[in-house]
């Protein structure tokens, strides 16, 4: 099993991952605010069983390349590292976009809303980066079976994400109109994430591997 502390930073990148402007929180809540609050949920369903694709194939995936090519570790701590301050970047950069920017799109059936869902997240590279580039970082064999690892550490996003993903359902349009009045706060958390993100990059490329 991962140990408590290494839960905790992973914990962090996966927090830093779901509040991070992408296909999926921009579909979630364009659905939310455009066909209703249920609309929203049934197409988190969708996005859940995507990242559940994603848990499956890096775990086991990861496991095999890492026993076949030791130096793969190492390739992709480094471009973890490089996606963490890519990621800080896009939260200060003078044109990011509000977590709060939505498009228009048209009514479906909840099995179109859950097909949807699935098909935003399977294909979206993000987190399949993510989980390539993050999993390393926090797994050790002497803590067990890498596969259980990987497994562990998928399950604590995907609840992370899922978590956030509906208060932000929930709240969508009460959340939208508050941060369109107070658009300072948008800045602040951009820049605290930001600065979250630039600190876990830090710990990656200091540490020396495992």
């Amino acid at each position: 099993m991962v140990p408590r502390n290494e839960l905790i930073l992973f914990s962090l990148a996966a927090l830093g991952l779901v509040l991070s402007p992408g296909p999926n929180m921009i579909y979630l809540i364009s659905r939310s605010l455009t066909q209703g609050k249920r609309a929203g949920i049934i197409s988190l369903l969708g996005v859940m069983a995507g990242f559940l694709v994603h848990i499956l194939f890096v775990s086991f995936g990861l496991t095999a390349v890492f026993m076949a090519i030791p130096i793969a570790y190492q390739i992709i701590k480094w471009l973890g590292v490089i996606y963490l301050l890519y990621l800080a970047w896009q939260g200060i950069r003078p044109d990011a976009g509000s977590l709060f920017e939505t498009r228009d799109i048209s009514s479906d059936t909840a099995f179109r809303l859950v097909q949807m869902g699935f098909l935003t997240n399977v294909f979206n590279p993000k987190v399949a980066i993510f989980y390539m580039s993050f999993f390393p970082q926090f797994t050790n064999p002497e803590y067990g079976e890498l596969i259980t690892q990987n497994i562990q550490l998928g399950i604590v996003q995907l609840l992370i994400s899922a978590s956030i993903n509906l208060i932000i359902i929930l709240s969508a349009s009460q959340l939208s109109a508050w941060f369109r009045q107070r658009p300072v706060y948008i800045k602040i958390q951009k820049r605290i994430m930001s600065g979250v993100l630039a600190g876990l990059a830090l710990r990656m490329a200091l540490d020396k591997g495992k």
